[in-house]
């Protein structure tokens, strides 16, 4: 068989374990049929159906336990989303402005959702959060602070797939985060500055000034990159 044919035909075995999950018949937890009887039932070898079983393994959409079976997986947004955060994490320094871009169009999105959505306890763990960073913290302890500051919002948004893809941007982005804390005179001022700002107005339910507010955060970092970049 040819490569081309045969990724065609593994392509149409992931299709039909896919069509069984999105149908319903096979759900979150479910154990696969035995591999003999689901590949005559689907009409594949079980060449073909043990090539997509791999290949839907490697993105956690299955689940394969020796001596166990095959499992579908929860099939949480964070577990799925693990793969691509995998990707981003091999991101080249001339792509990074890209995942910034990203971020400008998901942060304050879920900024402002959080306005909305975080209950007061919700609320009062975000001013925990930044109240937590010293007076004058280290570059690790002003990025990881940040980190876990925008996470909290994320997850304030109420949407845990929103909050996922935010995760996993959050990689590709942290070693920028650092360079410019350690390069650009005021960036622990302005970052401080500016997480107060947002966590004043999520406290105020004030949706668009939230969004505001975020979007100048994460742009400012994106146009500190851009100019870096361009010098170097």
């Amino acid at each position: 068989m040819s490569r081309e044919k045969s990724v065609a035909v593994t392509d149409a075995a992931i299709d039909k374990i896919k069509q069984m999950i999105v149908s319903g018949e096979l759900a979150p937890g479910d154990r696969l049929p035995k591999e003999a009887d689901l590949a005559e039932r689907l009409g594949l070898s079980r060449n073909s159906l043990r090539e997509a079983v791999r290949a839907l393994s490697l993105i956690n959409v299955l689940d394969v336990r020796q001596g166990d079976g095959t499992y579908v997986t929860s099939l949480e947004p964070r577990l799925l989303l693990d793969t691509m955060s995998f990707v981003l994490d091999l991101h080249r320094d001339d792509t990074v402005l890209q995942f910034f871009e990203v971020r400008r169009i998901l942060e304050p999105a879920a900024t402002a959702m959080a306005a909305e959505q975080m209950t007061e306890t919700d609320i009062e763990e975000l001013r925990v959060i930044l109240d937590s960073l010293p007076a004058r913290p280290t570059i690790e302890e002003l990025v990881a602070n940040d980190l876990q500051f925008h996470l909290r919002i994320a997850q304030g948004s109420g949407n845990s797939v929103l909050c996922s893809f935010i995760e996993s941007l959050s990689g590709p982005t942290t070693r920028a985060r650092i360079w410019r804390g350690l390069t650009q005179e005021g960036a622990m001022e302005k970052t401080r500055e500016q997480h107060t700002a947002i966590y004043e107005a999520i406290a105020a339910r004030q949706a668009d000034v939230a969004r505001s507010w975020a979007t100048v955060h994460v742009a400012g970092v994106e146009s500190w990159l851009r100019r870096a970049l361009e010098l170097d």
